[in-house]
């Protein structure tokens, strides 16, 4: 019977498949005839499959676990009414493989490489030495880390990546808004924009595929605006930075929620902080709207979005 490579979306019954996959969750369970086996939820970007992997070694469960990649090989099964897929053969994957981690999970649409990159050029555009500093520090402390970073666990930009996009559409979008908005301080807006969320980081525990396990200690306890904070004063201590121009930058990320219901005691008490805020609650709501367009039909209402208090998204019929 021929092997093929498919998504799990084309899957059909009796197909015979080789290929990578996600582990969404694992759990190790006793057949009727009390042998051990693993059941798996496995997944790429067009869906998920449960899969049961019967030839069980002692262990197995500690190798084989969520939020990882395998190279799988099996049969696309039924079993009362419901496809399953049997796994012959796991392994995990390595760097021989090569595989393009983008194409198994919900990722940003431009490569993390490529958003960093845009990134650092905007932080260069920044004049005020203490202003770069303190950014350029909390960055290269972080610079693994915000290759993969989500933005959330569930909502706007809750993809491998996610962090970078959401940071760059809204630098890109101030840039813009500077031109009309004359008096704002760019250095003061580009640093803000890039340090207003840096500290999820610290909020939350993801895995390199930029899937959140869960909120961090820290995270639940402080929440990412109070380290964000935190993590200025320490990085403008490090360089001996003005103490005005680290106030100013802890303020913007202190109250871009805006109100302190969302996490910001304080609100928005100088232009570079207000655009901050909104520059960040309209590339979210748009993220989210526009994820629910591209997944509705034309003519049809999305599902109620509960971001955006769980309004509809109307895709309409005519074309432009």
């Amino acid at each position: 019977m021929e092997i093929m490579v498919k998504s799990i979306q084309d899957f059909q019954v009796n197909d015979r498949i080789d290929g990578f996959f996600v582990i969404k969750n694992a759990e190790c369970r006793t057949a009727s005839n009390s042998k051990k086996y693993l059941d798996f939820t496995i997944a790429d970007k067009t869906g998920e499959i449960n899969a049961k992997y019967w030839n069980y070694n002692e262990g197995d469960e500690e190798i084989y676990k969520p939020n990882i990649l395998i190279k799988v090989r099996g049969s696309v099964t039924q079993w009362q009414n419901n496809v399953q897929f049997k796994i012959d053969r796991i392994r995990l994957t390595n760097e021989q493989d090569n595989v393009n981690i983008a194409d198994f999970v919900p990722s940003a649409p431009y490569s993390p490489e490529y958003m960093f990159n845009e990134i650092l050029w905007y932080l260069n555009k920044i004049n005020n030495k203490d202003i770069k500093g303190i950014v350029q520090t909390i960055i290269d402390d972080n610079r693994d880390k915000i290759m993969h970073f989500p933005a959330a666990k569930k909502n706007h930009h809750a993809v491998r990546s996610g962090l970078l996009y959401h940071t760059l559409t809204m630098l890109r979008a101030g840039e813009k808004l500077c031109e009309v908005y004359t008096f704002i301080n760019k250095d003061l807006l580009y640093g803000g924009i890039i340090l207003h969320d840096l500290a999820k980081m610290d909020e939350m525990d993801s895995s390199e595929l930029g899937i959140v396990s869960d909120y961090t200690v820290e995270g639940q306890l402080l929440g990412h605006i109070i380290q964000g904070i935190k993590n200025i004063e320490v990085a403008a201590l490090s360089i001996g930075a003005d103490k005005e121009i680290t106030m100013l930058l802890q303020h913007m990320v202190l109250s871009h929620h805006y109100e302190a219901e969302f996490g910001s005691p304080k609100k928005p008490m100088f232009p570079e902080a207000q655009i901050l805020h909104y520059l960040d609650v309209m590339d979210a709501s748009l993220y989210d709207m526009h994820k629910a367009y591209n997944e509705t039909n034309k003519g049809e209402f999305s599902e109620p979005i509960w971001s955006l208090d769980k309004r509809k998204v109307y895709k309409f019929n005519t074309e432009f």
